[in-house]
């Protein structure tokens, strides 16, 4: 009997013990899962207050940009009324505001003329079958082309169509005309016809028979962006051409060499197109632009004119 209750005894204790150690293992797992909660939670939050203050950041830094912008569109527009009474008291003149005045000026004009601006587009696909020689100059005349256009009260929405980074022209364009990649104009490869309907296109060319009466806003001017030993080729293009009116203003003069000519280069016929535009007066642009060299005077000039051909 003895023994029973010995062995009884040793196996309530072994059951006893058997519990505690189940009970240190459940409580050893729980803090464990608590523990591990604890610090998931913890990464959590850490996760949630960086992605709180990044938005936070950008939201800070999108304000930011919001009130530079109202800022420099306030200054602007401060410059702006500034000069309009200057100019309608009288007192401003365009060469009495400093370089940097005039130039956001000139940017300014450049910017709404892309939007309100007479649309001109000068055609340059024809410069592969052109000799180094004439894509230089061709460059020269897009450079002062552009640099006209930035110095008038209302300049031309231009267009350099046809013109790929990988043309020749492009390269000597950058080559030769400091900030040539930054000009306020479109410059594209694609052609004329690509950006505008052909029904609102007018090619000027001297080979036209219509004359160029008017420049109307709702109509696209484009020249042939050639020199004076290329032809144009505007008719394959199928679209309305005209001419400068240099037969009804203009007659020959007489010269030593009886050399008469109509074909001007591209900045030529920009000046004079922007001339007429300013004045009205076809007479005076072509008095002002039209080289004396080519054999045409304005039609009551001093010189001894002959009947134009």
């Amino acid at each position: 009997r003895d023994v029973e209750d010995e062995a009884t005894r040793q196996e309530e204790k072994r059951k006893t013990s058997e519990k505690k150690k189940l009970k240190e293992q459940l409580f050893s797992n729980s803090v464990s899962d608590i523990f591990t909660h604890v610090r998931i939670i913890a990464v959590l939050t850490v996760i949630c207050l960086f992605n709180e203050q990044r938005n936070v950041l950008r939201k800070q830094r999108h304000w930011e940009k919001q009130v530079a912008a109202k800022k420099s569109r306030r200054k602007e527009e401060k410059l702006r009324r500034k000069m309009n009474r200057e100019l309608e008291s009288g007192t401003g003149t365009e060469h009495q505001f400093t370089k940097r005045v005039m130039k956001a000026i000139t940017k300014e004009r450049l910017a709404e003329a892309r939007s309100t601006g007479l649309k001109l587009c000068v055609d340059l696909s024809m410069t592969d079958c052109m000799s180094d020689k004439e894509i230089s100059r061709l460059a020269g005349q897009l450079r002062r082309l552009y640099g006209l256009n930035k110095k008038v009260t209302r300049p031309f929405h231009l267009f350099l169509t046809d013109l790929r980074e990988d043309s020749r022209l492009y390269r000597e364009c950058v080559r030769m005309n400091d900030g040539f990649l930054n000009y306020t104009m479109d410059i594209t490869d694609e052609s004329c016809l690509d950006l505008f309907p052909p029904e609102l296109v007018i090619y000027l060319t001297p080979d036209a028979e219509e004359a160029l009466e008017s420049v109307d806003a709702d109509k696209v001017y484009v020249l042939g962006g050639l020199v004076d030993e290329s032809i144009t080729q505007a008719g394959e293009l199928s679209v309305h051409t005209a001419r400068l009116p240099i037969d009804e203003y203009m007659v020959k003069k007489d010269n030593v060499k009886n050399f008469h000519s109509k074909i001007l280069a591209v900045n030529q016929v920009f000046d004079i197109l922007l001339t007429f535009c300013d004045t009205g007066s076809w007479k005076e642009a072509l008095q002002m632009w039209f080289s004396p060299g080519k054999g045409y005077v304005v039609a009551g000039g001093d010189s001894p004119p002959l009947p134009a051909t």
